[in-house]
């Protein structure tokens, strides 16, 4: 059973309230209290990884405003003697809300890291974008994955669709500049490998495959979305689950501009429409994912807020989906 241990200091006038709040909390396994720097005290509180996030509101509201407050989160190894699981309440016992493998400060903390627009970051999405290219022009499958595998597109997207979730500006703006940033350098990058390629590109079955948009690309992409969001949110490998990520948007772009630099325009354009509709089903799917796991804001006036931005996000998303998905339609029957 995961476990986190929280480590809680407020002024020494708060111990007594402190206790008391952590006496009466069955969420937590255990607690130990001592002497910090200056009048201030330290709780370190040991508790299950899925109810890790009431803790965190509870202690938050009470003490966050207050001067000399922090608390700290750290992953448990192991602790000794085993914590037994808790019996699951019955239906009726339930509150309702919803219980994940990692509190909303971790997956915040977690995809601000990933989402940097950093010299590694950008050296990474051209190298990507130079491998890919390579694969898909020799149409070589094995080529084309170890591309994705050092493609840094994950953060970037789940941490758009987390952004949306919360209603956080600054999260929003550096995922959707880092996303741009990279998106832009591997189209680039293709359209002069597409510029100096001499030979007909259309030969290539993995080119190919990229300009021929259909319904099941759309359901694919929606899977590649939430599987990125729960990467996250559970104890799955993100690495594995950024490749499916990548293998969506990356050859797909890439695809678009070979084509574009070796003069085939129409082809360009069906390989760009399906990396459109493949970047909104990740994101539509990554918020949904998101909202069904229950990660709201905090404070009940950003959690209001955050209703009603993403109800407006996934209308966009939505609506952006379903003109492609109108477009695919049409060109599937001209």
């Amino acid at each position: 059973m995961a476990q986190r241990l929280i480590e809680l200091v407020v002024p020494g006038k708060y111990e007594a309230d402190v206790e008391e709040i952590l006496e009466g909390d069955d969420k937590v396994f255990d607690y130990w209290c001592g002497k910090a720097s200056g009048e201030k005290v330290q709780f370190k509180i040991l508790v299950d990884a899925e109810e890790s996030q009431t803790v965190i509101d509870q202690l938050e509201n009470n003490y966050g405003s207050i001067e000399g407050f922090r608390l700290l989160m750290f992953h448990v190894e192991a602790s000794l003697p085993i914590q037994e699981e808790k019996e699951k309440k019955d239906d009726d016992d339930d509150d309702g809300e919803e219980t994940r493998g990692v509190s909303r400060e971790e997956l915040y903390t977690a995809a601000s890291d990933q989402i940097k627009l950093s010299s590694s970051y950008i050296l990474l999405m051209g190298l990507s974008a130079i491998v890919a290219a390579i694969g898909v022009l020799r149409s070589d499958v094995a080529v084309i994955i170890g591309a994705m595998v050092i493609a840094p597109l994950l953060g970037p997207n789940v941490g758009l669709s987390l952004a949306t979730t919360l209603a956080d500006s600054d999260l929003a703006r550096k995922a959707m500049r880092s996303n741009l940033a990279g998106i832009l350098l591997a189209f680039l990058i293709a359209v002069i490998i597409g510029l100096l390629f001499t030979d007909n590109p259309t030969g290539s079955l993995e080119l190919m495959a990229r300009t021929n948009v259909g319904y099941g690309d759309v359901a694919l992409a929606l899977a590649a979305g939430s599987a990125g969001a729960l990467a996250y949110t559970r104890s799955i490998p993100a690495a594995l689950i950024g490749v499916m990520v990548a293998i969506a948007l990356v050859p797909t772009i890439v695809a678009s501009g070979l084509l574009l630099g070796a003069g085939y325009f129409t082809l360009s354009f069906y390989a760009l429409l399906l990396f459109l509709i493949n970047l909104i089903c990740i994101n539509l799917s990554g918020v949904l994912t998101f909202l069904v796991q229950g990660f709201t804001p905090n404070l009940w006036w950003k959690a209001d807020k955050a209703k009603r931005l993403t109800r407006i996000a996934i209308i966009i998303w939505a609506a952006l989906l379903l003109f492609l998905i109108g477009v695919i339609s049409y060109l599937r029957f001209l």
